[in-house]
């Protein structure tokens, strides 16, 4: 049996991959994020994710590596994920009563091939008061976040709705990865 390793320290893509019922391990690749503002939202994920597949994937050659990242655009801007309270406040201030989109981008490395696609869904908030914005910040769970909040938590208040994949907004779309894996020949059930 070849190993599946997640190349990520999110416990959001841990437990959406553990869905699946798949068995595998986790291995956090630190790299740097930073990237080309001329790219494509599209092309950013999809690079983010690349980079820290291969990290994993140089150490482990024989094995299948997944690599995710999940980005928040809006104006044009790309939101990572906040440096401090403050910028987190001012992320969900802008994204407050309109539409953003969500990108994550998935790379697969295997013996087999590689694969690389990305998600993007519609995002749309409530017009959110200050206090419901210092409230959620002082809260933490922004902190680590893309967009400086996560859907799947406390932060699922703040959402009016979506149009597309939720799971790829909670940072790894689970459909597409199966299905992904399936083709590179990954043993699957």
């Amino acid at each position: 049996m070849q190993n599946l390793i997640l190349a990520s320290s999110s416990p959001r893509r841990k437990e959406l991959l553990e869905n699946l019922r798949l068995t595998f391990t986790v291995s956090s690749s630190e790299v740097d994020e930073s990237f080309d503002p001329t790219l494509s939202p599209e092309d950013v994920v999809m690079d983010l994710a690349k980079r820290k597949a291969q990290v994993i994937f140089k150490e482990n050659p024989d094995s299948f590596v997944i690599g995710s990242d999940t980005i928040v655009v809006v104006d044009q801007q790309v939101l990572g994920k906040p440096t401090d309270e403050a910028d987190a406040m001012g992320m969900l201030e802008k994204l407050s009563g309109r539409k953003h989109d969500v990108y994550t981008g998935v790379s697969i490395l295997s013996p087999n091939g590689t694969a690389r696609f990305y998600e993007k869904t519609e995002v749309w908030f409530w017009e959110l008061t200050d206090k419901e914005i210092k409230s959620y910040v002082q809260s933490g769970e922004p902190l680590d976040k893309a967009g400086a909040y996560g859907i799947q938590q406390l932060g699922s208040m703040l959402v009016k709705k979506i149009n597309g994949d939720y799971f790829a907004v909670v940072g790894l779309p689970v459909a597409k990865t199966y299905r992904e894996l399936k083709r590179l020949g990954y043993p699957l059930s």
